[in-house]
């Protein structure tokens, strides 16, 4: 039936290369050495330079041998289809990144790759229309909402990002809006998924978006430019070399100076299957909405985006044509704009709708039907149970005025052609084989003739499946083909459905596998305390642990079905949550290894704490990052239970880090490392505890990298937490209507202050203004400005601290001054920084350390007394310091504990040491040490001025 690369005895394995990805004869049989550029033909404008086909119009003829690349004379561009163009403003190549001088350049008229006569031959980078074909292990790219980036250019057609543009939430691929379809599925695959997964990493290279003063790492000259997209960087290390270098970097990557912070890749699994990259990264979609299908954002009319690539011409010599590239686009109206000339050849205007497409295959092969003459060949189709050709009379031998405006792309039908078949158990490295396929060729007739030619003859065909991949640029879409499936209908199937899809699909060998499925559901947003019983009616499993619950399922369907049951459940009007957990194989993890889990309140510092997210999830493994807002703590204590040693980092507030703590606190018990040391990214208004511990006032857009390589280098301290019981049953005593209801007691822990009277007072003031407008909260200066003005409105006011409370420090009656606020602090800084203790001594008491087991309580006289504090002008009233304190309260009093206010009804206080002591992480003193040179450029220049980048 089938030849191997036209021919029964022979058959070439490619290092991933050719002009398509299946079915592609332009470089179907020919190959390359594994990790080499791939393979392509010679091409030219206007198709001069490809190969002739054979009878299919696809790949060698009859007794013709496929041409390895290695064997080529002189070696083409790979894939691209320059000419000689007249320049008309100033231009840089894209390959040394100089400016062009004269009148003329070279440029692909596929993915507008601009070059120097002299640079042609050394041109490396492949063109946009064979990308597909070389990625390794397809992974799909995670897009947010679209913004503006400024001297960014896009991955596709190679352009400035002018109008609003994508970006990838995991590496650095940025996208114009109607590019997003032909981006090409190269993301960092951060996890196993049972496909293709491997314990060895090479770099991850990704072109250009460099700034122009960083260095290759080969030759140490400049290799990044802000007038082209030009340079190569490794997305996991950060490696920064020069198109002509970076094939002679070492291929294996260390992941750089964060290698002990970062979850390696091959020890993460997760079964993720039709759940998307937003599912799988915990990427909310509250904050980050995407369309429904990606490729909506391209040309769904003629929408703005649509007509970057060909506007509608005004030249009276020139029209505007409408090209659909299948049904699919048809039915969405979905269509690419190009222009030619009101007289042009069938095969000039075949040629460009196809470069519109990204496509350049031989235009010989190809068709452009209106869309009546698609209807009656669909009709035909449907009526006769077969295809008829209406290729003779779709087009005249030129194209005129009077033609129609819109026009479809049709693949013509073939008796044979030749695919690609790839194994899908390569752990290094990529090849495929290539045969030849007949109107007979079933899925199994093709494994039978593959499993040879890849050295499992011995094995039977029933441990063996073909399965079709789709690598789009949101998610890769696996079908299993029947044994009984005949290739050449899918392959027109294909087309017909999407031309462009066709580009993007591979046929991959696969072993069937008895490997247990199991998929981690995290269901947040229960109600608390409820029974078993009660809990199991919600979920149908008596899986409790407070507010949220863990499922493990083993099977896909039911927990895809699960999951979105869970997106559409609300429970005592809240919603639910959901999350994919992946599973850590702790084993697998290297002994120096201590993971950084990364917490951030994307709340926290107006806009800043989404930029970190997103900066976070580039430079470590994304799985190691979670959203608060998106669960809470507990998803990444789960997720890092079993590892024996990871360090926790904190992005929010003096309240966020509280919360955080508690978490850890309450799950401290399921956690092989039990005390895992924290540190502290300040993005709130006062960041007290960060102040205390060196991380500064607040962030202000560091550079993401350095705070890590300073969190990798900081200092194990201790510090104490406290626990405060609020019981209000003792008194029942009355107010104006008589007795009250005793409240039940709850608990709160503290980690920083405490505060009673008129300290908790302006922050229940600032915490009601800021319930009324929050959208006026986004900044630690405005938010000062309220508590000042809050303070102001109360100045004249008095109040008799003294006698409405009852203060006992372990176990003795303490007597209180004349005072208007009781505070108890844990830490030498209150207020935003304010040192409330004072630094005087006094043989009463020890000298305050944040790990002494004791609690110092300080008294203030009123609002004009605590912006005395503040301003350093004097210190508090110190009261006593002990560790265990009752305070009776003989009226609803305002209180806060680290900044969260609420009013305590009459009743007992009671504070007391919390158990063990945190491990916490201080800022070292000294500078960071310096890591490779280049990365550390790359790092800042990507990841740094955080406000700069986004406007």
């Amino acid at each position: 039936m089938a030849a191997a690369a036209a021919t029964g005895a022979r058959s070439w394995f490619g290092g991933g290369g050719g002009g398509g990805t299946s079915g592609s004869g332009s470089g179907s049989g020919s190959g390359s050495r594994m990790g080499s550029p791939a393979s392509s033909p010679k091409l030219g404008g206007g198709g001069k330079g490809r190969p002739q086909p054979g009878p299919s119009g696809q790949g060698p003829g009859p007794g013709q041998e496929p041409v390895p690349k290695s064997s080529a004379t002189p070696a083409a561009p790979p894939g691209h289809s320059f000419r000689k163009v007249t320049l008309t403003k100033p231009t840089f190549c894209h390959y040394c990144t100089d400016f062009i001088w004269g009148l003329a350049g070279f440029q692909c008229e596929v993915c507008n790759f601009m070059s120097h006569e002299k640079c042609l031959k050394h041109v490396k980078i492949p063109c946009t229309c064979i990308a597909p074909s070389l990625v390794r292990v397809p992974v799909a790219h995670c897009f947010g909402t679209p913004g503006h980036y400024k001297k960014k250019f896009c991955i596709v057609c190679r352009k400035p990002l002018d109008s609003p543009a994508f970006r990838c939430e995991v590496c650095e691929l940025y996208v114009h809006a109607d590019c997003v379809p032909f981006a090409c599925s190269d993301c960092r695959q951060c996890h196993q998924d049972g496909h293709q997964d491997h314990d060895t990493y090479h770099h991850h290279w990704r072109e250009g978006n460099l700034s122009s003063n960083v260095r290759c790492e080969v030759c140490k000259k400049t290799c990044g430019s802000s007038e082209v997209l030009s340079g190569m960087r490794c997305e996991w290390c950060g490696i920064l070399a020069h198109t002509a270098c970076y094939a002679v970097v070492t291929p294996e990557c260390t992941f750089g100076r964060l290698k002990n912070m970062i979850l390696p890749p091959n020890c993460v699994r997760l079964s993720s299957r039709n759940f998307s990259k937003m599912h799988c990264f915990r990427i909310s979609e509250s904050i980050h909405t995407e369309p429904d299908d990606v490729d909506d954002a391209v040309d769904a009319g003629p929408a703005p985006g649509s007509l970057k690539d060909a506007q509608v011409s005004t030249d009276s010599s020139k029209q505007t044509l409408k090209i659909f590239d299948g049904n699919d686009a048809v039915k969405r109206n979905q269509f690419r704009l190009i222009t030619i000339p009101r007289i042009a050849k069938t095969g000039e205007v075949v040629e460009a709708a196809l470069r519109a497409y990204y496509i350049n295959e031989d235009h010989r092969d190809f068709e452009l039907q209106t869309l009546a003459q698609q209807a009656m060949a669909d009709c035909a189709t449907h009526k006769n149970g077969g295809p008829e050709d209406f290729g003779s009379t779709s087009l005249p031998y030129v194209f005129r005025e009077s033609i129609p405006e819109a026009w479809i792309i049709h693949a013509k039908p073939k008796d044979h052609e030749v695919i690609k078949i790839y194994p899908a158990w390569l752990k290094v490295g990529m090849a495929y084989v290539s045969i030849r396929i007949d109107k007979e060729s079933t899925a199994q007739t093709v494994m039978k003739e593959v499993l040879p030619l890849l050295g499992r003859q011995a094995e039977s065909l029933k441990n063996f499946r073909l399965v079709e991949v789709l690598m789009g640029s949101k998610q890769v879409q696996r079908m299993t083909l029947t044994d009984e499936e005949l290739i050449l209908n899918r392959l027109r199937d294909i087309r017909k459905t999407s031309i462009r899809q066709m580009n993007q699909t591979r046929f991959y060998v696969v072993e069937n596998e008895d490997a247990t499925t199991q998929v981690s559901l995290f269901v947040g947003g229960l109600p608390t305390q409820l029974s078993a019983e009660e809990y199991t009616h919600i979920l149908k499993e008596n899986l409790a642990i407070k507010r949220a619950v863990v499922l493990d399922i083993s099977c896909f369907s039911e927990a895809e079905r699960i999951y979105m049951l869970i997106k559409d459940t609300v429970v005592q009007d809240k919603q639910l949550i959901g999350i994919v957990i992946p599973e850590v194989m702790h084993t697998k993890l290297p002994s120096n290894c201590c993971p950084l889990l990364v917490f951030v309140n994307p709340k926290s510092g107006g806009l800043k704490g989404r930029d970190l997210l997103c900066s976070f999830r580039k430079l470590l493994n994304p799985h190691q990052v979670f959203e608060l807002t998106n669960g809470g703590p507990f998803p990444g204590f789960h997720m890092f239970s079993q590892i024996p040693c990871f360090r926790v980092l904190v992005c929010g507030g003096d309240g966020t880090v509280g919360w955080v703590l508690g978490a850890l606190e309450d799950i401290r018990h399921k956690l092989t490392c039990p005390e895992p040391s924290v540190a502290i990214l300040p993005l709130g208004t006062g960041n007290d505890l960060g102040r205390v511990l060196r991380w500064g006032a607040g962030y202000s857009g560091e550079d993401p990298f350095s705070i890590l390589v300073s969190v990798d280098e900081a200092d194990h301290v201790l510090m104490d937490r406290w626990t405060i019981l609020l019981d209000a049953q003792d008194v029942v005593e009355n107010t104006e209507n008589g007795l009250v209801d005793p409240e039940p007691p709850k608990i709160v822990q503290m980690n920083n202050y405490c505060g009673i009277g008129i300290d908790a007072e302006l922050s229940l003031d600032f915490h009601h203004a800021r319930e009324e407008e929050p959208g006026k909260f986004t900044s630690r200066f405005h938010n000062k400005g309220v508590y000042v003005k809050v303070g102001l409105q109360k100045i004249s006011h008095t109040r008799n601290l003294h006698k409405d409370i009852r203060l006992q420090v372990d176990q003795h009656d303490v007597e209180l001054p004349n005072i208007e606020g009781l505070i108890f602090i844990n830490i030498p800084s209150w207020g935003s920084g304010a040192d409330l203790w004072g630094s005087d001594n006094d043989s009463r008491f020890e000298k305050p350390r944040i790990d002494d087991g004791l609690l110092e309580v300080v008294g203030v006289t009123g609002v004009v007394h605590m912006g005395q504090v503040q301003g350093g002008l004097r210190s508090g009233i110190r009261i006593a310091q002990g560790s265990y304190f009752r305070v009776t309260l003989l009226k609803p009093i305002p209180v806060q504990v680290d900044g969260e206010p609420w009013v305590q009804s009459p009743g007992h206080m009671i504070i007391s040491a919390a158990g063990p002591k945190v491990h916490m992480l201080k800022k070292s003193k000294q500078k960071p040490k310096k890591g490779t040179g280049s990365m550390k450029d790359t790092r800042m220049e990507s990841f740094g001025g955080l406000e700069g980048e986004l406007k």
